[in-house]
């Protein structure tokens, strides 16, 4: 058995391994230049603080400690969007080997993510939801731990806080998750008395709070711009009565169509699909809790506010679909059965490369396609014909600044939008089209 598990733990290394050197290296020698997102997230990260106008510092942190490290490689925040993934891999590998019993069924849980190309094709875009991945997985590996065990440890209520806080400062979305296992805790312990109450709980919420004080000091001195630049983007201000039905409709159709592929390598799986259930089974409550239950909340919020619920946004909460669905087939699954399985995963596993390197390549009126470096060699030229000092901040938008930002040898630091203020502050400066850049 232990060289069984042996083997399959290798099996898992060399696949973790490959995605993260795949998705590395295709974009990197596909595209011209970094997404729109990770600019925006470098150009944050330039002159870092506890927000900014549109999301919370994580994804802005991660790029700024890489880009300490590595300085401008377009490959480095390709590498790190892959690291994030791999990481929340790893522990969905960990708590499907603990529900599951078995190491075999917990690295098909694993492999059947592929499927979902939350997890492939759009992963070279490091944001803020890629931001949340491994968070999200480390979140539920300690709450499962705590769900598991009759003791509870300080140290798995600390990181859960921790961890929480960190997804929280990622993507406020975050807290679909963090309700979910709150109700789970309080059904088990003050409904169905399955669970006692004891107040190294309470360290999770202490933990998770004071990490987030900055924040929401900084929240309330920037008048909370982050929530009104997320409310704004669900279209809740104009939503109508229609937009109660029409997006959760347009929701839930764009989620079964993302999911299409996974419940093709599952049918694979099991050929005859037969659900056997029983919600009285602690690990089953455990994973509906983890997964559906987040959904719901999405949903019902669609539902009441109107309000229009993005596709990427949805990129976390399908990490432990794999689980649950095995968990549910798994006394279907027939482990000698499933080289069509294996062939089709092999396939989409492959083919969501070469799909991003077909787009990337053939298709050339994209982000990534714009000469970010060219400009900011141009930009260089010019300030150096006038200044023989180096530029120490550029304003504008995060696209055209940030590129600016990222390229020039000084690395300036992104001061906003252009505005008196700070041009009048600056003792050198020089406009070209909708971006400045100076000195202080």
């Amino acid at each position: 058995m232990n060289v069984l598990n042996r083997n399959i733990n290798n099996i898992f290394f060399i696949f973790a391994l490959s995605h993260l050197i795949m998705w590395t290296l295709v974009p990197t020698i596909t595209n011209k230049n970094l997404p729109l997102d990770v600019i925006e997230a470098l150009a944050w990260g330039s002159n870092l603080d506890w927000g900014f106008n549109k999301h919370p510092p994580g994804s802005a942190f991660f790029t700024e400690v890489f880009f300490q490290i590595f300085g401008a490689q377009d490959w480095a925040y390709y590498l790190l969007s892959s690291i994030f993934v791999i990481i929340a891999f790893y522990f969905v590998f960990k708590v499907a080997h603990e529900v599951l019993g078995n190491i075999k069924l917990s690295l098909i849980s694993v492999f059947l993510l592929e499927s979902i190309y939350f997890y492939n094709f759009t992963t070279p875009e490091f944001n803020v939801n890629i931001s949340q991945l491994p968070f999200w997985s480390l979140v539920v590996y300690y709450s499962w731990k705590i769900y598991d065990k009759k003791e509870i440890k300080f140290i798995d209520c600390f990181l859960i806080g921790f961890f929480a806080a960190i997804g929280f400062l990622s993507k406020y979305l975050f807290v679909y998750l963090l309700l979910s296992i709150c109700l789970l805790f309080i059904y088990l312990i003050f409904v169905k008395n399955k669970k006692k109450f004891d107040f190294k709980y309470i360290i999770t919420l202490e933990v998770f709070i004071v990490m987030l004080v900055p924040h929401f000091i900084w929240l309330y001195n920037n008048e909370f711009v982050t929530i009104t630049y997320g409310l704004k983007r669900t279209g809740f201000e104009d939503s109508g009565f229609l937009s109660h039905l029409q997006y959760p409709i347009i929701f839930l159709s764009k989620q079964l169509g993302i999911l299409t592929p996974f419940f093709l390598l599952i049918w694979l799986l099991v050929k005859k699909i037969k659900f056997r259930y029983n919600f009285k089974d602690r690990k089953l409550i455990f994973l509906i809790f983890v997964n559906l239950i987040p959904i719901f909340f999405i949903l019902v919020t669609s539902i009441i506010t109107g309000s229009k619920i993005r596709t990427m946004w949805m990129t976390p909460f399908y990490l432990f679909f794999g689980v649950l669905f095995v968990y549910l087939l798994k006394s279907q699954i027939n482990l000698k059965k499933i080289n069509s399985f294996l062939y089709a995963f092999l396939f989409l596993f492959f083919l969501s490369p070469i799909l991003y390197s077909y787009i990337s390549i053939s298709q050339t009126e994209k982000r990534t396609d714009y000469p970010g470096k060219e400009i900011a060699a141009k930009v260089q030229i010019v300030w150096d014909q006038d200044f023989d000092k180096e530029i120490e901040f550029v304003t504008g938008d995060e696209w055209k600044a940030g590129n600016l930002s990222y390229h020039l040898k000084s690395r300036p630091k992104w001061e906003g939008f252009t505005n008196n203020k700070i041009l009048n502050n600056a003792s050198q400066f020089i406009c070209v089209d909708d971006v400045c850049l100076g000195r202080y």
